[in-house]
């Protein structure tokens, strides 16, 4: 594919902390040492991007552009570049540049990388025609899988993903989601395809139509079943679920599953929610039980996971919209109105 040589771009900016969004024009970015210069076909709203637009996360300045799930091309390579080409298709989330000289490097565990970078944070985001990003912030995206859907996969895919595969839970365990949003709805489909006996939790019995439709097994409306004990009756003579995967920001909705895990069971945090947990530590010492939570993942392990989505045929629900609607788009993701994820393109 042929890409165009250019002079400027169009650019989302954010002057002030929570403030409004303005489409303008910038001067195109030449890639430094180790960086590369990237054509942004899609990139997704996440609801981590208002930590970035309030400017909440240290470090953050203003003007700056949002945006980490980025997938597109490849267009120009700086000094020592050698593990992408020109045209290659490209993907990066949340985390996207490490140092890979600190112990958590070293040892494998990028995530915990010291000097982690995030884009809208570390170097201007990607609701931009174009953005440029360190080359270890990459990985490729196959054939059979779209930019919009890369995007969306990226960091909530992501999650999801290694939330479940790096769980305690073997195929035929008993698995339940918290939430049916951007990324509840994935962890379904995912924990469905992976051979889980999944359990989709969700407020409301409108949703039970939805949750079979995502592959789940069962539906628990939090609103007029008891939790825990629902879990508790379907774990059978194991006592409850293997993996509960909360992706809820509510905190007593979090907590409500932690009687419903069985022996040695799993509570994994993936959306975080504003106020602290209550947890009782007689809970988790009766039947060992394990609370922890989990960021994303590495570069190889979105490569992993967009070929499980295109081995197993899992997309994102996604609604696309052009870059310069982005206000709404946004608006959309903040009100809960999304089906399932906001995604800006450029028409590239």
């Amino acid at each position: 594919m042929a890409l165009t040589r250019r002079t400027r771009n169009r650019t989302v900016l954010v002057s002030e902390p929570g403030g409004t969004f303005t489409v303008t024009e910038t001067p195109v970015r030449e890639p430094g040492p180790g960086e590369v210069r990237v054509a942004v076909e899609a990139c997704g709203i996440c609801h981590s991007d208002v930590s970035v637009v309030d400017g909440q996360l240290p470090g953050t300045a203003f003007p700056l552009t949002p945006g980490h799930e980025i997938a597109g091309r490849v267009e120009a390579l700086g000094d020592g570049v050698t593990g992408v080409r020109k045209g290659q298709r490209v993907a990066c989330g949340y985390i996207a540049g490490t140092c890979g000289r600190c112990e958590a490097c070293r040892s494998g565990d990028s995530v915990n990388c010291v000097e982690a970078q995030t884009p809208g944070v570390s170097y201007p985001g990607g609701f931009a025609d174009t953005v440029v990003l360190p080359e270890s912030a990459l990985s490729l995206v196959p054939d059979g899988l779209a930019s919009a859907d890369a995007a969306a996969l990226a960091c909530a895919g992501l999650s999801a993903f290694n939330a479940l595969r790096n769980s305690a839970a073997r195929p035929g365990d008993l698995v339940a989601v918290q939430g049916l949003g951007g990324v509840g709805h994935l962890a379904v489909r995912i924990a469905a395809r992976m051979g889980f006996e999944t359990v989709a939790v969700a407020r409301g019995r409108e949703k039970a139509r939805l949750a079979v439709d995502l592959g789940a097994d069962h539906y628990i409306d939090s609103t007029e079943q008891d939790v825990a004990r629902t879990l508790t009756e379907y774990g059978g003579g194991y006592g409850g679920a293997k993996v509960v995967v909360s992706t809820v920001t509510d905190a007593a909705a979090t907590t409500s599953a932690l009687g419903g895990l069985g022996r040695r069971g799993e509570l994994v945090l993936v959306g975080i929610a504003p106020e602290d947990l209550r947890i009782s530590g007689w809970e988790l010492i009766g039947g060992t039980k394990k609370v922890y939570g989990l960021i994303s993942g590495t570069t190889l392990d979105r490569e992993e996971m967009f070929r499980f989505a295109v081995r197993t045929g899992i997309r994102p629900w996604t609604e696309q919209v052009p870059l310069e609607e982005v206000s709404a788009a946004y608006a959309r993701m903040l009100a809960g109105e999304a089906r399932f994820r906001m995604v800006l393109t450029t028409g590239h």
